[in-house]
């Protein structure tokens, strides 16, 4: 219930209203947002809304021709469907605006899936106006899980949370299907304030009672700004803040859409409390470089909490405006409001001519990646360019992405002439990563520096002891027991994954504690490592925090049974904890939901294994390879299955098969 001064006036459910009432009090910010990407994210098809060229133009990718076309006045694709087959689709709603705008077609049991060929809706004279497929360089067969009919094209599970507003999935697991509902189709209002009802019954109060009313029926205030300036120290040029930030809020507001994450109960929810929803990525290897820029594809949120800006209180408004998603004005701008031009923005500080043409703030601190073809997006970590790091570790720098087709040993030669006297950055634990990711002995010392370092910023600490996994020993080991104490909730959670490398009967004594954590992302990973622990060495209230925890984690798992990961993961609990049956349906259910699901074939295997039924194993990886052919854990485990039954011919041919691979 929403606490409003002892006032009786609100309900126990908070309502949404839409933005059309929002409007009525709040015009200028519901102008703003009007044509902003966060209002275009999601559009009904129509004449208004679809940019794309629908006048019968053709595609062909990979050898699949696609037409786009009109009938009846509606939208069309004739393209590849389930099964290979060729067929013409509806094209029921707009997905994005710029660069790019994607569609989405429904299907009967509820899906809608987002197709692969999208419009590049960027200006002819830079190269859009086009149709252009998402995976250019990489054959998409129709069986495959990036195919638009596939699993990881699938809008409710992918998509659909971050682009409309009080987002319901509703996938009913006995039929297989979806009943996804939404308050606004569009990112609204409420998307970010939270439902308005409420708050339009304390704007209806007289004065006195509006006054105190602290709260002003809102679930959360986006306040972090308030009374908040930026004062400028003259000899080092940079603006501190006038008061600490005590919670960032604002932050993990938007962090809800704005970062890589797995949701763990109902969709984004404008609380502040984003581990209370979802369960973040780390700076882990495929999604990051070991200094923690942006690889794959992770938005902002893992980016920007690295930095040194989100550590003296920047928030993501400070920046751009809220309401319209712009920059406040152009990017040096920005920058000056705290970096004093005097200082930065001359050769002593960039190395480069002052003249209209030289590269901007953003070009050396923001480099940029670019995604699904034609969106390039900068990196909010924010760090300062070291090539020296790129010759030690691989990671890319800035000065070699500006000046493309030199080597990375100009780049050091030149950055060492400008800047002789430079430091490495303060975001220093990529030498930790580097060394951990490559298996050297030094690892240890150095990912355990990194991590009892409160100065640095708590996601790269939790990637430290999320990498100490295979580095545990008796010295990280008391680093460990003192993290699952940190006062930060992703070290809390890195600390859990890490605990996992210790035996089940040992785990308990040190990670108790955190069953009845405040954040269910701590709470339920706390469940899944501690799911093992004998009775006999909990009392009767800890047993009940242990169940508890583990409803958390089953009910998040069963949030995302439309995936086949998340039938894996209840299949590992309940096989760790005993129920062999309920687990080997449980992975049954992850092959039924994807026949081409090779973890799933793995851990049913394994499981057959330890059932003493070596054949059925052998078997079962058979039928996954016929689905996965250049599998190389699936032709591994056939062959120690093999080499098990002492068939060592086809054994070692399998296990050959999986080095190749």
């Amino acid at each position: 219930m929403i606490a409003s001064a002892g006032n009786t006036l609100f309900a126990d459910e908070p309502r949404y209203v839409g933005s059309t009432v929002c409007a009525e009090c709040h015009k200028a910010e519901f102008e703003a947002w009007k044509g902003s990407h966060h209002d275009l994210a999601m559009q009904h098809a129509s004449d208004e809304t679809v940019l794309g060229d629908f006048s019968g133009v053709e595609i062909t990718v990979h050898g699949v021709t696609s037409r786009f076309f009109r009938r009846d006045g509606k939208f069309l694709v004739n393209t590849e469907g389930p099964g290979g087959s060729m067929a013409d689709f509806e094209i029921a709603y707009t997905f994005g605006v710029a660069p790019l705008q994607q569609y989405l077609v429904p299907f009967p049991d509820g899906r809608m899936q987002a197709l692969r060929l999208s419009w590049d809706s960027r200006p002819e004279s830079e190269g859009g106006q086009r149709w252009f497929h998402l995976y250019p360089d990489q054959r998409i067969d129709h069986d495959d899980e990036l195919h638009w009919t596939g699993r990881q094209q699938n809008w409710n599970y992918m998509c659909a949370d971050c682009h409309s507003t009080n987002l319901v999935k509703d996938f009913e697991i006995s039929s297989n299907s979806f009943d996804t509902t939404w308050s606004e189709i569009n990112v609204a209002c409420e998307a970010c304030h939270g439902p308005g009802h409420n708050h339009s019954k304390w704007a209806a109060q007289g004065e006195e009672l509006r006054t105190a009313d602290v709260s002003m029926g809102l679930s959360i205030l986006l306040n972090d700004r308030s009374g908040v300036s930026w004062n400028m120290n003259p000899e080092t040029g940079i603006a501190k803040r006038n008061q600490p930030l005590a919670q960032p809020v604002e932050v993990e507001v938007c962090a809800d859409c704005h970062s890589r994450r797995g949701t763990l109960k109902g969709g984004a929810q404008a609380d502040g409390d984003f581990l209370d929803h979802h369960m973040p990525a780390f700076l882990t290897e495929g999604l990051y470089y070991p200094d923690g820029q942006i690889l794959d594809e992770v938005y902002v949120w893992g980016s920007f909490t690295q930095s040194r800006m989100y550590q003296a209180g920047v928030t993501c408004s400070d920046c751009h405006e809220p309401h319209s998603q712009e920059l406040r004005a152009e990017p040096n701008t920005v920058c000056a409001q705290c970096h004093l031009p005097t200082v930065f923005a001359v050769t002593s500080h960039h190395g480069h001519p002052e003249k209209p043409d030289a590269p901007g703030c953003v070009d050396c601190h923001m480099s940029q990646e670019t995604y699904m073809v034609v969106d390039p997006r900068r990196d909010h970590s924010m760090r300062n360019p070291y090539p020296p790091l790129s010759a030690s570790t691989g990671v890319p720098n800035a000065c070699n992405q500006c000046h493309a087709g030199t080597s990375v040993e100009w780049a050091v030669s030149a950055f060492n002439e400008m800047f002789p006297q430079a430091s490495p950055p303060s975001q220093d634990w990529v030498v930790a990563f580097h060394q951990a990711r490559n298996g050297l002995p030094q690892a240890e010392l150095s990912l355990v520096r990194i991590a009892a370092d409160v100065e640095k910023p708590d996601i790269a600490r939790a990637t430290a002891v999320i990498e100490l996994d295979d580095y545990l020993s008796p010295i990280s080991g008391q680093m460990l027991e003192e993290a699952l104490k940190d006062e930060s909730a992703l070290v809390r959670i890195g600390s859990l994954r890490t605990l996992e490398a210790l035996r089940p009967e040992h785990r308990f004594e040190f990670a108790k504690h955190l069953l009845d954590d405040k954040l269910l992302a701590v709470r339920l990973e706390a469940g899944r490592v501690l799911a093992e622990t004998s009775p006999d060495l909990m009392t009767a209230a800890e047993g009940v925090k242990l169940r508890a925890a583990l409803d958390d984690y089953v009910a998040a798992q069963r949030y995302n049974g439309d995936r086949p990961e998340s039938w894996l993961n209840l299949g590992n609990l309940n096989l760790r904890m005993g129920d062999v049956e309920q687990a080997e349906k449980d992975y049954r259910q992850a092959l039924k939901l994807a026949p081409d699901f090779g973890a799933g074939y793995l851990n049913l295997a394994d499981h057959f294994r330890y059932m003493g039924r070596e054949g059925e194993s052998a078997e079962l990886l058979r039928a996954g390879l016929e689905k996965q052919p250049e599998d190389a854990a699936l032709h591994h485990a056939l062959g120690l299955s093999l080499v098990r039954r002492e068939d060592m011919a086809s054994g070692l041919a399998e296990l050959r098969r999986s080095v190749d691979l």
